[in-house]
């Protein structure tokens, strides 16, 4: 028996005796030829063989003769998918990866432990009456804290390009998988081609007999079969592409929202830090001179309610304006006045770090533009004049005003549906296609107007407005409970969503608004607010 060496430089058992036939069936012959399978070797030196021009020795002629037409197509669909990965090194690079997040989640739970004791310290230095040595406790813990939450933010970031990796390689290797699929249907397409022009009467008369004449006809259904299952092949790893390129921009996003975190916190860091500097540089670490310090700085009402809050994309306003607005929202939505505008302050904060975009440039066109034009069709406004936010380097910006609502979110708070369906909400399955609309205004279903009991339509860069749907928003996120937990919970599903609000990598967001509110409620307390 004759052996042929293989592409990979494997010797293949021997190609068939006398009586024993090739595969007939080209479905089988491909499927091998992709796993890789020993029992089609002698199948994959034959295509080669008959490739090179070459013939076979030991191999009857008859066989060759009557196979010559089915061989060109059958072997088509076994060697196209040659080039397929090996799954050792993929294992054993998946098995590595595997490792370092490991290793990486076991610094992370310390970090975690870590800062759950610095919160400790703060709690106990903010509950003792407060002295000069007690402030300095509370901003060392504070600041400790910060900075556990920092590497623990860096740390997670560093698990999701481990994460981004893989998706990128597994995107890789799928988008080359999916180029063999489509090169191998197109050979299939042309070879079909070539055996539509044959008649069956040609085929008759050009067979030896009766039993190869049905062997051939036998070879065209196969590569029929097979031409259907190339399309479902195609049609599955493009699913998987698409599936696969959607996780990678939510990790994508997920990193690029941490990032913004870690600025966040790394200011705070330094606030804190000058904070401390500025008391022990003004008391001299005497604790009459502290005294002293804080009867000299309080404010009075007139004072306090003429300052300037400021708010993302919209002009300042007072702060006794905002607190008004604030609570009035209250008292519509159970959100507390203090939390409402901690959120706003938190996403001011924000602003200054990401800066302000174009809607024609940094907001999704498919989702969120067309809807954008409608919104400011109806408020009689220009849109390449409206601010909106920068998009990050992932993927899309595009929200509007001090409360930063995406135009898909808000058209569901303002009053906006889609004609075709009578809804602000896409039902399932519908993609882009609902967002083109056409769309308009409803008054009835204006959320933002109804509660204002206004007579115009809700504007997301008004104060008022944008300070009432901020707090309708942060009840719907459960902010109404009024429980710490749940108001921390809230502002993260305000700042995450709903899925990624418990990942502790966004902690410094929650505690950052829940800070803020306590600084607000002791001010709103002061007022005579409480």
């Amino acid at each position: 028996m004759s052996r042929f060496l293989l592409a990979d430089g494997e010797n293949a058992p021997p190609l068939w005796s006398g009586d024993e036939s090739p595969p007939r069936n080209s479905r089988a012959a491909a499927l091998c030829g992709i796993r890789g399978l020993r029992p089609c070797a002698r199948w994959s030196a034959l295509c080669l063989a008959r490739h090179h021009g070459s013939r076979l020795p030991n191999a009857p002629s008859a066989l060759l003769r009557g196979w010559d037409r089915r061989l060109v197509l059958l072997c088509m669909l076994g060697i196209v998918f040659v080039a397929v990965p090996p799954l050792a090194h993929a294992q054993n690079a998946s098995s590595a990866v595997v490792n370092r997040q490991q290793e990486l989640q076991t610094q992370l739970d310390a970090l975690e432990s870590q800062i759950a004791r610095q919160q400790e310290l703060l709690d106990v230095a903010q509950s003792q009456h407060q002295t000069l040595q007690t402030q300095i406790d509370a901003l060392n813990a504070e600041i400790k804290k910060t900075q556990l939450q920092i590497q623990a933010i860096n740390l997670t970031i560093t698990q999701l390009n481990g994460n981004i990796g893989q998706h990128n390689e597994t995107l890789s290797q799928l988008s080359a998988q999916l180029t063999a699929e489509k090169e191998s249907l197109a050979q299939i397409l042309r070879q079909t081609q070539m055996l539509d022009g044959y008649s069956v009467v040609s085929v008759a008369l050009g067979s030896k007999g009766v039993s190869e004449f049905f062997s051939d006809l036998d070879a065209f259904t196969s590569i029929k079969s097979a031409l259907a299952d190339s399309f479902n092949h195609i049609q599955q790893t493009s699913a998987s592409t698409e599936a696969e390129k959607e996780e990678l921009q939510t990790r994508l996003a997920e990193q690029e929202q941490l990032r913004t975190v870690a600025q966040l916190a790394k200011q705070a860091v330094q606030a804190q830090e000058k904070e401390k500097q500025q008391l022990l540089a003004q008391t001299k670490g005497i604790e009459a001179n502290w005294q002293k310090l804080i009867s000299s700085n309080q404010k009075n009402a007139a004072q306090i309610r003429s300052e300037l809050f400021t708010l993302r994309d919209s002009a300042a306003i007072p702060f006794g304006t905002a607190l008004a607005y604030a609570q009035a929202a209250e008292k519509a939505t159970g959100t507390r006045a203090a939390v409402t505008l901690a959120v706003l302050k938190q996403e001011t904060n924000l602003g200054q770090n990401l800066g302000t975009g174009s809607w024609r440039v940094d907001m999704a066109p498919s989702r969120d533009q067309p809807v954008f034009v409608y919104i400011t069709q109806v408020l009689g406004l220009d849109p390449d004049k409206m601010p909106v936010s920068k998009k990050p380097w992932y993927g899309w910006g595009g929200a509007m005003g001090p409360g930063q609502f995406i135009p898909s979110t808000w058209v569901c708070y303002g009053g906006f549906v889609n004609i075709n369906s009578n809804s602000c909400t896409p039902s399932s399955g519908a993609g882009n296609s609902f967002w083109k609309g056409p769309w308009r205004y409803d008054a009835s279903k204006d959320r933002v107007r109804k509660l204002l009991a206004s007579s115009q339509p809700s504007n997301p860069w008004n104060a008022q407005v944008a300070i009432m749907a901020t707090a309708m928003l942060m009840a719907d996120n459960g902010a109404s409970v009024r429980t710490p937990a749940a108001e921390r919970l809230a502002a993260l599903r305000y700042f995450a969503g709903w899925t990624h609000a418990y990942n502790r990598a966004y902690a410094f967001y929650g505690d950052g608004v829940m800070g803020f509110a306590a600084t607000f409620q002791q001010t709103i307390n002061q007022l005579g607010g409480a």
